[in-house]
């Protein structure tokens, strides 16, 4: 926990930019009946009938003082989706930094050797030089800003019934330019300090 937060806690560098990654999924929904237009005084009814269109992966990546974010809609979530996600953030979205600062929890498919099984051994080693990894602790997914991203992007634009992958990409697409147009930066205040004084109990007593 304290090494995410001193991450949290640089400066802002180009050279050397914090992101933070995260997953989630969202099921694909399809309405039996079609629902019934909002009226005066009467939200839109929905019938509460649906039926399953399948699985929608979502990868967030989020700079949170440079206030920019990317957002992959995938049919799955493999060792080879991850690699590829992370192949497009240093190579097109960070190709100047010297090192990206990557915050993310300890998924089995968040490995370096996903990398290997993804691209040759070459360039899979190239791509493995460039990150700083930092994992967020167990039962600690609080502290991945982009999980927190990920609730805005839901509760935005992933709230109602959505019952194909391309409209699930047009609407992320939307409000992924919307965000960075605005520059929506993260302002974290939980410190160290705050840490040892509000989670004292998850420390050792001497």
């Amino acid at each position: 926990m304290e090494d995410i937060l001193e991450v949290y806690a640089r400066p802002y560098n180009q050279q050397y930019p914090v992101v933070c990654v995260d997953e989630s999924s969202m099921q694909l929904i399809g309405e039996i009946q079609e629902p019934i237009p909002a009226a005066p005084g009467h939200p839109v009814l929905i019938d509460d009938e649906y039926v399953r269109k399948g699985v929608a992966n979502i990868f967030m990546e989020v700079e949170p003082l440079g206030g920019k974010r990317k957002v992959k809609i995938t049919e799955r979530r493999t060792k080879v989706d991850w690699a590829c996600f992370i192949e497009e953030m240093l190579e097109h979205r960070y190709p100047k930094a010297e090192k990206v600062v990557l915050v993310m929890d300890n998924l089995n498919t968040h490995k370096i050797a996903s990398l290997y099984e993804t691209f040759p051994p070459e360039k899979a080693r190239n791509l493995a030089n460039r990150p700083e990894i930092h994992y967020t602790p167990k039962h600690g997914s609080w502290l991945n800003i982009a999980e927190i991203e990920l609730s805005v992007l839901k509760g935005q634009c992933l709230s109602s019934h959505i019952d194909c992958i391309e409209k699930v990409r047009s609407n992320v697409s939307a409000w992924n330019d919307d965000r960075n147009n605005r520059q929506s930066a993260v302002n974290w205040q939980f410190r160290t300090t705050d840490a040892r004084i509000k989670l004292k109990r998850l420390y050792p007593k001497f």
